[in-house]
């Protein structure tokens, strides 16, 4: 099983013509409210990626808590770990550009709150996965994953956002997924010159023992392991939206790792499942079913 211990939210999308600088204001036409949060939607995306998944985090007693669990419940998420709190749920507010960029502010609410001890008393088998994100505190994530590698089980780390990263979560995770940016934020909080993204893969992989992937965007992702390097390209889409896309990598490359796959295989299916998120509107409402996934990769590598 995979079990993602993240964040919980709602997402108020709105359509924008172009992304607002410091002091401007941007009209939308109208805004549309999807479930969301990057834990939320990577266990969504875990689960229509052909993976049993079980999510922990919490929410608030609120309206909005039933609105951002809803779609987990409906792929078959197993929410038993669920904690209600006394705050109100998580919420990001999303303005995409007509190029299908994003800005994104989030609140963290009831997020703020969840602890690790919702994972105590649940049994681990060695061939599970343990997928971790960076909008709870990390001394919660760092809890999590030490539980996790205490039972065996594989560590992977997103670490968007990548502010005040904790360097003790290194001694505990097996695979870091980081966007450019991310990367070279972390290189910079872990003391390192580099400002090449694939440079600092190389060099966490080296130093650390940790499978690092750097997402790129339309190009794809460049990943670091035992000191091989791979890279598979992103597919060939018309852009609507990216919001998502990188929860819907995280995953889809979960699941893979999780059904079986080797980390060539698990990469292509993570890269299919985010280039797919991109090609409709909304964060959990764009995530990609295995059909779907398998169907893209049809043809794409030999």
């Amino acid at each position: 099983m995979i079990t993602v211990f993240g964040s919980i939210n709602v997402d108020f999308v709105t359509r924008v013509a172009h992304i607002a600088q410091a002091g401007e204001t941007v009209l939308g036409p109208d805004y549309q409210v999807f479930a969301g949060g990057k834990g939320g939607n990577q266990a969504l995306a875990s689960a229509r990626a052909g993976a049993p998944t079980r999510m922990v985090g919490a929410v608030g007693n609120d309206p909005f808590a039933d609105l951002g669990l809803a779609p987990l419940g409906n792929a078959g998420v197993d929410l038993s770990c669920i904690q209600r709190v006394d705050a109100p749920t998580g919420a990001a507010f999303i303005a995409v550009s007509d190029e299908g960029e994003n800005a994104i502010t989030v609140a963290s609410g009831a997020n703020r709150l969840a602890t690790a001890d919702g994972l105590s008393g649940l049994l681990l088998e060695p061939s599970d996965l343990v997928l971790l994100q960076r909008e709870l505190p990390d001394a919660q994530n760092l809890a999590a994953a030490r539980w996790a590698k205490q039972r065996g089980a594989r560590v992977i780390l997103n670490s968007a956002p990548a502010e005040q990263f904790s360097p003790a979560l290194l001694a505990h995770i097996d695979i870091l997924i980081a966007n450019e940016g991310e990367i070279v934020s972390l290189a910079k909080q872990f003391g390192m010159a580099e400002n090449n993204p694939d440079e600092i893969a190389m060099q966490i992989d080296r130093n650390h023992a940790i499978t690092t992937i750097v997402t790129m965007g339309e190009r794809g992702v460049v990943a670091w392991s035992d000191g091989v390097r791979r890279q598979i390209d992103a597919l060939s889409i018309e852009v609507i939206d990216t919001t998502a896309a990188g929860d819907s990598f995280c995953g889809g490359f979960a699941a893979a790792l999780y059904r079986g796959f080797g980390l060539t295989g698990a990469l292509q299916r993570g890269v299919a499942a985010g280039s797919l998120a991109c090609t409709r509107l909304g964060a959990q409402s764009s995530i990609p079913e295995l059909a779907d996934i398998e169907k893209a990769l049809e043809g794409q590598f030999a």
